[in-house]
C-alpha cells in the first residue's frame, strides 16, 4: 500500500525534485497539492494524476482533514511559514514531513512538537543525508573508529544566490547558516554521533551589496563536542559551487567531495599521502 501525500508549496524543490521522486516511490505516492496559484495547480495535478478535487489553497488547508486519501503533509513553504503549516497539518489529523530547516526559532521548532505530540502525529523534517549511503559508511567508519579516533573536522558549503530569492529575505526566514550551513552542521553531528556542547561563530556582510542588506554573505563557526572533537565550518551565499567535509582521525582523513548534493556524491580516505576513492551505489 502506497501512504498519500499532499504536497504544500510548487516552488522549484517540489517542481524539480520532490514531484518526479514520487513516480519512483515505492511506498508513497502524491494525493492532493496546496498551492496559492490555482491554475499552476491544476497543470501539476493533471500531469502527476491528482485528482482537481484535491487541490487547496493555503486558506482551506485545514479542509484536507476530510481528504482520507491524505494520510502525510508535506511542507515545502518558505521557513518562516514552517511551523504555522505543520501546527494546521498535525491538527487536522495528518502526520507532517517539514523541509528543514524545521523553522526560524527554537519557540517555533518547541511548538511544533507539542502540537504533534497533542495530536499523536509524526513530525519528520525532511533531511535526506541521514539515509545517504555514502554518509552512512562515513557514519560506520566513525563509529568503529575504523581509523583511529576523530581529531577535527571541517566543511564547507557555499553558493552564489542572486535577487530576488527568498532565501535572502530576513523576514522569511533566510540566510546561509539555516540554509546550507545547517548540512555541515548536521554531518558533524551525525559523524561524531555527538550533540555540541560549546558553539562561536562570526557572519559578514560585504558592504554596498544589496543582496546582504537582511541576511548575512557568509558565516563562519566551530562546534566542540563532548569527546572533544573541534569541527570547523563555513557556509556563504557568494562564493563558488562547494560542498565538502574532511573528518582528521588518527589514522586517516575521510574525505568527500561533493557532500551534499543531490548527485554525483564522492568518498575518499587519504592514509598517509595515499588517497582511495570509495565507490557506493547512487541512491535517488
Amino acid at each position: 500500500r502506497k501512504v498519500g501525500f499532499a504536497v504544500v508549496g510548487l516552488g522549484l524543490l517540489s517542481l524539480e525534485e520532490i514531484l518526479p521522486a514520487f513516480s519512483h516511490c515505492e511506498h508513497a505516492r502524491c494525493t492532493a497539492l496546496v498551492s496559492g496559484h490555482r491554475d499552476k495547480a491544476a497543470q501539476v495535478a493533471k500531469y502527476y494524476g491528482v485528482p482537481a478535487d484535491a487541490i487547496y489553497n493555503y486558506e482551506d488547508y485545514d479542509r484536507l482533514a476530510d481528504n482520507p486519501d491524505v494520510e502525510v503533509i508535506y511542507i515545502v513553504l518558505p521557513n518562516n511559514m514552517h511551523a504555522e503549516y505543520t501546527i494546521r497539518g498535525v491538527k487536522a489529523g495528518k502526520h507532517v514531513l517539514c523541509e528543514k530547516p524545521m523553522a526560524v526559532t527554537v519557540d517555533e521548532c518547541q511548538r511544533m512538537i507539542a502540537a504533534a505530540g497533542e495530536a499523536n502525529r509524526k513530525l519528520m523534517i525532511a533531511y535526506r543525508l541521514h539515509y545517504e549511503p555514502m554518509n552512512r559508511q562515513v557514519m560506520d567508519w566513525c563509529r568503529e573508529k575504523k581509523f583511529g579516533p576523530i581529531r577535527t573536522i571541517n566543511s564547507n558549503n557555499s553558493q552564489t544566490v542572486e535577487a530576488p530569492n527568498i532565501r535572502l529575505s530576513q523576514t522569511l526566514g533566510g540566510g546561509p547558516l539555516g540554509d546550507i550551513g545547517i548540512y555541515s552542521i548536521n554531518a558533524m553531528r551525525y559523524i561524531t554521533g555527538e550533540e555540541p556542547v560549546r558553539a562561536i561563530g562570526r557572519a559578514h556582510s560585504p558592504a554596498g551589496d544589496p543582496r546582504f542588506a537582511e541576511v548575512p554573505a557568509s558565516v563562519a563557526f566551530t562546534l566542540e563536542f563532548p569527546s572533544g572533537v573541534l569541527a570547523v565550518g563555513t557556509c556563504c551565499f557568494n562564493g563558488p559551487d562547494k560542498r565538502d567535509f574532511h573528518v582528521h582521525c588518527q589514522d586517516a582523513t575521510i574525505e568527500m567531495d561533493p557532500a551534499f548534493a543531490y548527485r554525483g556524491l564522492r568518498l575518499f580516505t587519504d592514509r598517509s599521502g595515499s588517497r582511495t576513492q570509495h565507490k557506493q551505489p547512487e541512491v535517488n
